[in-house]
């Protein structure tokens, strides 16, 4: 019995200490950014989020208004991201979770009549839905429904 509880341990020891790993690594790095002009399209793993037309149905979101432009900073600091990039038509932040410090990225462009976004995760296959959350919760606090 002995034997089993120590392995599971050990296990369990690997499976976290291989978490904390993959959150670390995710901090270096940034945002792709736009790639001739345009942002970088989801890769096919299910950690990514955008509001471009050739999005898969799986990952795609709508684009926000145009009106909320200026305000995409503020919203971005007060969820407890960084922004780290801010252009005239592109903006670039990180959010980093508490628990093993995984970063995802969230970007902007500013389009003649949307704001289109992306969300991924820098790390890993699945994100458990946490980037579209993070739109949704960006969306709901800039109120734009």
């Amino acid at each position: 019995m002995k034997k089993i509880i120590l392995i599971v341990v050990l296990i369990l020891a690997a499976v976290v200490g291989g978490l904390f790993y993959l959150g670390h690594k995710s901090g270096s790095g940034a945002a792709p950014g736009l790639v001739a002009g345009q942002l970088t399209d989801c890769p096919s793993s299910p950690n990514c989020v955008s509001s471009k037309a050739d999005s898969t149905q799986d990952s795609q979101v709508e684009p926000f208004s145009v009106e909320i432009w200026g305000q995409i900073p503020a919203a971005i600091e007060a969820m407890g991201g960084t922004v780290t990039r801010q252009e005239e038509r592109y903006i670039a932040a990180e959010f980093t979770s508490d628990l093993f410090g995984f970063t995802d990225d969230i970007e902007f462009r500013l389009v003649e009549d949307v704001v289109h976004v992306r969300s991924a995760s820098r790390v890993g296959h699945s994100d458990m839905g946490a980037n579209r959350k993070r739109v949704e919760a960006l969306r709901e606090r800039l109120g734009n429904l």
